[in-house]
C-alpha cells in the first residue's frame, strides 16, 4: 500500500456498531411492513435520502413517513425505532484514532442526520470524556450539514476541496461497498471494513506518513 497523509472514516459499522436489523424490526412491529424497501446499509428511499441530506427537518420527515406508511406514529415512537439501530461505540477504535492522529490527518465523513447525531452524542457521553467526539477529527462531515451524501461523488469531492487535501495522499474507509467505490471514483485509495473486522486489524499506522 501506498503512504498516505490522510485518513477518511466512516462512523457507523466502523468506528460506532450499528445493526440496521434492530430499526427494520421496530418499525415492522409498529405495523411498517416494508422498512426494509425504505432504508437499508445498501440503500435509501428519497425521503430517507432527504433526511440524510438535511433537505427535510425531522417534523416534515415524521410526517412524510407516516403518509407513507398510511400509520399515525408518534413522533417518539418514530424516533425509538429509528434510533434503535445505534448500539455503541468501538471504545478500542475511539484511542486507536488517537495514536493514529500523531501520524496522519484523520477525519470523519458519515452518512447521517440531526436526529441520530443526538443519539449518539448521550451514548459517548454515558462515559466519562475527556473530549467531544468530534475532537478525534481534523474534521467531522455529517452528510445532513452538507447536502450531499455518500456513495455521490460530489460529496468525496466536497470533502477534498473542505479539507484542502489531495486524492493521492488519502484513504478512505467504509463498511459499504458502493461508499469505497464512490470514493475510488474521485481518485481515492479505499478499504472495505469487512464485517467482524476493526481498523485497528489494518495495519494503518505501517502506512501514514
Amino acid at each position: 500500500m501506498s503512504k498516505y497523509k490522510n485518513i477518511i472514516f466512516d462512523l457507523g459499522g466502523v468506528l460506532f456498531n450499528v445493526d440496521y436489523h434492530l430499526t427494520e424490526q421496530a418499525f415492522k412491529k409498529l405495523g411498517v411492513s416494508n422498512f426494509d424497501q425504505l432504508y437499508s446499509q445498501q440503500g435509501a428511499s428519497h425521503l430517507f435520502q432527504r433526511l440524510e441530506c438535511g433537505t427535510i427537518d425531522t417534523a416534515d420527515f415524521y410526517s412524510e413517513l407516516n403518509k407513507l406508511s398510511g400509520l399515525y406514529l408518534s413522533e417518539s415512537e418514530i424516533r425509538k425505532a429509528w434510533n434503535a439501530m445505534l448500539i455503541g461505540f468501538r471504545e478500542s477504535s475511539l484511542q486507536y484514532l488517537d495514536t493514529l492522529k500523531s501520524k496522519a490527518t484523520i477525519f470523519l465523513l458519515s452518512n447521517t442526520n440531526r436526529t441520530h447525531v443526538e443519539e449518539i452524542d448521550k451514548i459517548y457521553y454515558s462515559k466519562p470524556r475527556k473530549m467531544p467526539f468530534e475532537n478525534h477529527f481534523q474534521h467531522a462531515f455529517y452528510s445532513f450539514n452538507t447536502g450531499k451524501r455518500k456513495p455521490d461523488s460530489d460529496i468525496y469531492q466536497w470533502v477534498l476541496n473542505q479539507a484542502s487535501i489531495h486524492p493521492g495522499d488519502t484513504l478512505f474507509i467504509d463498511d459499504s461497498v458502493q461508499n469505497v467505490e464512490g470514493a475510488e471514483s474521485v481518485g481515492i485509495d479505499s478499504v472495505l471494513l469487512e464485517k467482524g473486522k476493526s481498523i485497528e486489524d489494518l495495519g494503518l499506522l505501517d502506512i501514514v506518513k
